[in-house]
């Protein structure tokens, strides 16, 4: 019972509403092509797209990403550095992407009548998470190919043997 009394009544809110909302904000938002129910949001040189449910609600259409030329990237986590990842190219994500990210999705949530989460409020959450050290892990032992790590330690056994000789 407690943590009804902690927790936050979000109100959602009507297409409408919402773009009067995002409007209000400083957000850009533009009218999608062919779509009459879609529109594509930006600010902080970040983008989605969110469209008109039935109910007159609002549904995200395109999650939010950095813009990278006229595209919308996709955030992907390889473990040791984020990536901002298009059709054309991946560049790794610098903290002001990684900022600009996290600033666009909290006022979109709130201009959507979403709930904020904790985890996602602490920083930005990627769509892929993509680590290095277990990609290829269901192939045999003998078919999946060396990792730097790996050959380092051959190299490094090899050398340190000849310097004993």
């Amino acid at each position: 019972m407690k943590l009804k009394a902690m927790s936050k009544t979000i109100e959602a809110r009507t297409y409408e509403e919402a773009l009067a909302w995002l409007r209000d904000h400083g957000f850009d938002v533009t009218d999608a092509p062919g779509a009459t129910v879609r529109v594509f949001l930006r600010k902080y040189n970040v983008s989605a797209a969110i469209q008109k449910t039935p109910e007159d609600g609002v549904k995200i259409f395109a999650y939010p990403g950095y813009l990278i030329g006229s595209e919308i990237s996709k955030l992907v986590n390889r473990g040791y550095q984020q990536f901002l990842k298009t059709s054309k190219t991946e560049v790794p994500a610098t903290a002001d992407h990684l900022k600009a990210l996290q600033q666009f999705s909290e006022e979109m949530k709130e201009a959507l009548g979403l709930p904020s989460l904790y985890n996602e409020s602490l920083g930005t959450v990627s769509e892929s998470y993509q680590y290095d050290r277990i990609k290829d892990r269901d192939q045999p032992e003998v078919e999946r190919p060396k990792r730097p790590w790996e050959t380092v330690k051959v190299k490094v056994a090899a050398a340190t043997k000849k310097g004993r000789a």
